[in-house]
């Protein structure tokens, strides 16, 4: 698939998602149409933000916020660069932000299965200054919604 910019009516920056289904198999129908199901049942201020989705033109549409920052596996290759670490501060409020973002995530039965530095996102809209960003769980394509909690342990896939 890929993402594509835009802009709402409001103003607004939006990702448009588009996943191709004409030449998928079943079950990768199914996985496409799990991560929208996935994301429409999230709502949590450090997981991005789905905004609805349909098919056009056997072409899958995920719409959801936009997050400027980029992902977090790009910021910190560029602060690679500067020779200079994160501060701790901006660290630990990462940190937290992303195991409140499992905390709800887990609290619905959904695994993430593919947690990595370039699935989760960075905001503007955490306050001022460098390292303000706001951390945003997303790419939800291969979560897995559980029935029990014994199958957490029989779980693993993932980059």
């Amino acid at each position: 698939g890929s993402a594509v910019l835009v802009t709402d009516r409001d103003g607004r920056s939006l990702i448009v998602k588009t996943i191709d289904i004409s030449r998928m198999e079943a079950k990768q129908k199914k996985d496409a149409v799990n991560e929208v199901k996935v994301m429409s049942s999230l709502r949590h201020p450090y997981v991005v933000t789905y905004r609805e989705s349909f098919i056009e033109n056997d072409q899958l549409c995920i719409v959801m916020d936009y997050c400027e920052g980029g992902d977090l596996y790009k910021k910190i290759s560029a602060q690679r660069q500067t020779n200079r670490p994160f501060p701790e501060r901006t660290i630990i409020r990462w940190f937290t932000q992303l195991c409140l973002a499992l905390k709800h995530v887990h609290e619905r039965h959904i695994l993430h299965r593919d947690l990595k530095s370039q699935n989760i996102f960075l905001t503007g809209k955490g306050g001022r200054g460098p390292g303000a960003e706001r951390i945003k769980l997303g790419d939800f394509g291969i979560a897995r919604v559980l029935q029990h909690t014994q199958d957490y342990a029989r779980t693993a896939i993932g980059t």
